[in-house]
């Protein structure tokens, strides 16, 4: 093979930068500093403006700075601790706003982390990703609403504490229906594969608009409202913590806060289970599957099983998830899980690196924060301009051409890095095995 290029054999500007941190004592002081001043611009400023949404991108990506630099695997805990367990939940408090973009951050993280399974992993293109999802966040929708009993005559909602064993349902759910999309499309490859997958999740979203009659089950396009939230066992413990510092938190904070911790502990878990799968022989045979079926199957690798597999580990994540955004949203219908959302999601997976976990991870928070963050303070900072006088259309809205945008940044992630921002090993030698 021949010699990778400079710039192909790390990744770029940032692994050099890391590398010379990591000699001696300067990747800890690079890191306690980057972590230090970000934190208290976030705490002594948490107004909502453009250098609050500045400081917040640079907080978030301080994970990915943790994750490079070359310093002592208990440094980095301690580190990720102090600030996604101590600093972020405190600023949440003062700012309610980025906390619910940090959580919706965690929640696409830990569906693209699914699809990645099933994508990056096992090379199986799907476009209805978002279906099991749907799943998940309509079967807790269902049984803890009113809207049990119009399906089922005399049934009541069930309590809300059932919540956390219905996490575990919605898991078990998706896993389901990941296998029942996987037995159609074992014979499936390439676009033929991503056509079927298509129709799966398009499938999904029709039946979530027309089960309202003759039986409603889904209340049909009108959605469901009034979805019940889990009881907080530990609200007094949160609220005595804040009092300590002076700080008096409401239902509606502590929630966030509830939901922000739940996403972050599946996110943990979800990292953990997909890492181990990835370092087992079920993920070398996914591998295998992936670069060739054929010489899989010479191997005695079991296909049908390993792709039934690798389409059910990746829809239970998505149907766990579900239930959890139900809950958070307290509202849900049929346009919320269309295709353009399991778009979006695969553009996660595709932008920060096919098959490596922390890659897929730095895609789903760049893409929300693109999506959540960033265009909108774009659109507001135009309509200033445009009041000020400066030559901008009036009708020009960054937010409204959102798919456009990401459709541009896919081509030149493509065009000029095809392998993601943080690509696996392995997909960055085969994509660049020719330069010199």
């Amino acid at each position: 093979m021949a010699k990778s290029s400079p710039q192909t054999s790390g990744t770029g500007v940032w692994a050099q930068l890391s590398g010379l941190l990591g000699r001696g004592p300067g990747g800890y002081a690079f890191l306690s500093i980057y972590a230090l001043v970000t934190s208290l611009l976030l705490l002594f400023n948490p107004r909502t403006n453009l250098f609050t949404d500045i400081v917040f991108i640079l907080f978030l990506l301080m994970i990915l700075a943790i994750y490079r630099t070359k310093v002592h695997i208990g440094f980095k805990i301690a580190l990720g601790v102090i600030t996604l367990g101590l600093v972020l939940p405190a600023f949440g408090t003062l700012n309610p706003y980025y906390i619910d973009v940090a959580t919706q951050a965690g929640i696409f993280a830990t569906l693209a982390l699914g699809l990645n399974v099933v994508v990056g992993f096992a090379g199986l293109l799907d476009l209805g990703y978002v279906a099991f999802y749907a799943v998940g966040a309509y079967l807790w929708s269902i049984f803890s609403t009113p809207q049990v009993g119009l399906m089922i005559a005399g049934a009541t909602p069930i309590p809300s504490g059932w919540f956390y064993g219905f996490i575990l349902v919605g898991l078990t759910v998706g896993g389901v229906f990941g296998v029942l999309l996987g037995l159609p499309v074992l014979r499936l490859r390439g676009d033929y594969l991503a056509i079927v997958t298509l129709g799966f999740g398009e499938v999904i979203r029709v039946l979530a608009v027309n089960l309202d009659k003759p039986v409603n089950i889904t209340n049909g396009a009108q959605g469901i409202k009034d979805i019940e939230r889990p009881p907080l066992f530990f609200g007094d413990a949160f609220r005595a913590i804040a009092g300590a510092f002076g700080m008096q938190l409401d239902d509606n904070q502590l929630y966030q806060l509830f939901f922000y911790f739940m996403v972050l502990v599946v996110v943990l878990i979800t990292i953990l289970i997909v890492s181990r799968l990835k370092n087992s022989r079920i993920g070398r045979a996914w591998t295998a599957i992936r670069e060739d079926e054929t010489a899989a199957i010479a191997q005695g690798i079991p296909l049908v099983r390993m792709k039934l597999m690798a389409f059910a580990v990746g829809a239970s994540f998505a149907g766990a998830m579900g239930v959890i955004f139900a809950s958070k949203q307290l509202f849900i219908n049929p346009p919320t899980f269309d295709l353009l959302r399991s778009i979006g999601i695969l553009t996660m997976v595709i932008l920060g690196g096919l098959g490596n976990i922390p890659g897929v991870i730095l895609g789903a928070v760049l893409v929300t924060l693109l999506d959540l963050q960033i265009l909108p303070r774009i659109a507001e900072i135009l309509r200033s301009a445009q009041k000020a006088g400066w030559p901008i259309p009036a009708a020009f809205d960054p937010t409204q051409y959102q798919r456009l945008l990401f459709g541009l940044l896919m081509i030149l992630m493509m065009i000029f890095r095809p392998e993601g921002i943080l690509p696996e090993d392995r997909r960055r030698q085969e994509l660049h095995e020719d330069d010199e």
